[in-house]
């Protein structure tokens, strides 16, 4: 059924490999982004949408968005970039008289640290921090909202998002590029917690597949959520092997306690390694196989080593 559709951060991570999918299965697509750059890869499909340039942030504050979007009459709206639970009221009341589906990027992080692995998506949520904590909240204000009869919505929890043209969530859990010439010239790759913390990556075009999955008419999926990760979750040590081995080599670890860890690769870097292993998120994805008919095409593995190739050839990783 061919729909009318808003999509929201039209350009970025996932949007660069869904708004192409949306096309291709016929339906009209308003792509909204700020403007500032292009999708991170190119596709023909673009000729065939609709661009608006908007400022979200900026119209919030003015409490003009919500009515910017309702005012294109969508059937659909697909919400990749709201991060507060007032953005995402404001776009909810302006929804309400026409209730068009309302498809909402979350994150796994509304999980905290694990009690049980896989986590399912009805485990209680702990989520801290302003990233993880705003999304449990707007998470709990679209499910009121589905319940009582206003907008329809599904809440998508996507992992470490990864794909060629940004940087990605490297087998240390940060963004050093370092760890990959580490693992590609067998240099010593400094691990905290013996590298036994969780990393749960996805490729960008499985989570554009969940998401247009998710537009077909399943009453199952109605006020539901659905994690959306690749098949399995690896260990760092798990990954550091598997990339050192594209190079045909064995990883040189070295386990260390915290503080020598952020003595070696800096107060940043070790932040965002704490950050994610801390959590060690193994997300169970059995719902969103049976309800949506979600099937990653991608292994973690697989979607970092596609990731490093355009890093490589960006010059963003040196490695010959």
């Amino acid at each position: 059924m061919r729909r009318r559709i808003v999509v929201i951060g039209a350009t970025g991570h996932v949007g660069t490999y869904l708004v192409p999918r949306l096309v291709r299965a016929g339906h009209e697509v308003i792509a909204l982004s700020r403007g500032e750059r292009e999708p991170y890869s190119s596709s023909a499909e673009w000729r065939f949408v609709e661009r608006l340039a908007v400022d979200r942030e900026a119209e919030d504050a003015a409490g003009t968005f919500g009515a910017r979007i309702a005012a294109l009459e969508p059937d659909v709206v697909i919400d990749m970039i709201c991060f507060t639970a007032d953005s995402a009221r404001q776009l909810v009341d302006a929804l309400r008289p026409a209730k068009p589906l309302l498809l909402h990027c979350g994150t796994i992080w509304v999980h905290g640290p694990a009690a049980r692995v896989p986590i399912t998506e009805d485990e209680p949520r702990t989520a801290f921090g302003d990233y993880g904590v705003g999304k449990a909240e707007i998470e709990r204000l679209l499910h009121r909202e589905t319940l009582s009869g206003g907008v329809p919505s599904v809440v998508l929890h996507p992992g470490h998002i990864t794909g060629p043209g940004w940087p990605v969530i490297t087998p240390a859990g940060n963004l050093d590029p370092g760890v990959w010439r580490a693992l590609a010239y067998g240099e010593p790759l400094p691990l905290p917690d013996l590298g036994i913390g969780v990393l749960h990556h996805v490729h960008a075009d499985d989570v554009a597949q969940a998401f247009e999955r998710a537009l077909d008419d399943r009453p199952a999926a109605i006020g539901s959520s659905f994690h959306v990760v690749a098949a399995q979750a690896m260990t760092l040590r798990g990954l550091a092997h598997g990339v050192a081995g594209w190079f045909g080599r064995e990883p040189e670890l070295e386990f260390v306690d915290w503080v020598e860890y952020e003595s070696r690769v800096g107060e940043e870097h070790a932040r965002i390694t704490h950050d994610h292993v801390v959590r060690s998120i193994t997300a169970d994805i059995s719902r969103a196989r049976d309800v949506l008919g979600y099937a990653p095409r991608y292994s973690a593995l697989e979607a970092l080593h596609e990731a490093l190739g355009w890093l490589i050839a960006d010059g963003q990783v040196e490695i010959a």
